[in-house]
């Protein structure tokens, strides 16, 4: 029989991204998935209220604090794992492609220190290993395509697959990072879409179209159903058609530059200069000739 573990989502209106709380019911012990630091672009400012909140949720349900996990290098905002292992002193992890990650971002930011061996965090997922949370088994599934380093949680009944397919209403995920490309995304999702149908479905982000609610949790069978994107792409070359087509016309994100620098090294802050101060490096013109934003 296929256990079902507790889930609890936080859903963090900046940046419109979703972190979760998954807890072994007979263990009471947990993981993090996804956690936000938060960053104001236009002070520089950073706090940890995000953070603070998911803390404070595992001290009142009474859970022990297990893993910190990320599912890939973030683009939209500042992951939090190493504030919540200076914290907590639990292990973080992400998928072993993350080197590959930080070879690419290491020639953008002309970054010659940064380590590329991964070093930054504590384990390194490969695609099919397990581990345990309590007595919850764990599979990573190795999803690239948003990034090279995508991977998702396939815990029990449920599976946290971060930017791979959104809710049904929003399609899917941008394939045009560096390092991402459609074609590895389409077979992520069919791998995603080839787990049993009832499995419940946990994404990384929700942008709330038309204004409704935030949603976060999906199912198998809904998705394959009713996803707008699959509706309309249902081979993998239509699907990459429709994908890049779309990524053409999308600015980039407006803390990508800012976010990976931190990102690739476990959410860890640059250093303090001889000032005190901490400083981000922004490269211009990363991208080349991509759609701006709005002001």
């Amino acid at each position: 029989m296929t256990f079902s573990p507790d889930v609890r989502a936080f859903f963090e209106p900046r940046t419109c991204s979703v972190q979760y709380v998954v807890a072994c019911p007979a263990t009471k012990r947990c993981a993090i998935i996804d956690p936000v630091l938060d960053y104001d672009e236009k002070s520089g400012s950073v706090r940890t209220d995000s953070a603070d909140a998911i803390l404070a949720f595992i001290d009142e349900e009474k859970l022990e604090l297990e893993w910190i996990l990320d599912t890939h290098p973030h683009a939209d905002h500042f992951s939090a794992a190493d504030y919540l292992k200076s914290r907590t002193g639990a292990p973080t992890a992400i998928g072993a492609q993350i080197t590959e990650v930080q070879k690419l971002w290491k020639a953008i930011y002309n970054w010659p220190d940064l380590a590329t061996d991964g070093s930054q965090w504590d384990r390194l997922w490969k695609d099919d290993e397990q581990f345990r949370i309590g007595d919850m088994d764990v599979r990573v599934l190795f999803s690239p395509g948003h990034t090279l380093a995508s991977i998702a949680y396939v815990v029990g009944d449920a599976a946290f697959i971060h930017d791979t397919l959104f809710m049904p209403d929003s399609g899917s995920a941008r394939a045009d990072f560096p390092g991402g490309d459609a074609a590895r995304l389409w077979q992520s999702i069919q791998d995603i879409l080839s787990l049993p149908e009832e499995t419940r479905l946990f994404t990384g982000h929700d942008y709330q179209p038309d204004g409704r609610e935030p949603r976060w949790q999906s199912t198998v069978a809904e998705q394959r159903s009713s996803n707008i994107h699959l509706q309309k792409a249902a081979t993998q070359e239509a699907y990459v058609a429709l994908r890049e087509e779309r990524d053409r016309t999308l600015p980039m994100p407006k803390l990508i530059l800012h976010a990976l620098q931190v990102n690739i090294r476990a959410g860890r802050l640059p250093e303090p200069e001889a000032n005190g101060s901490r400083y981000l490096k922004i490269p211009l013109g990363a991208f080349g000739d991509v759609p701006w934003g709005k002001a």
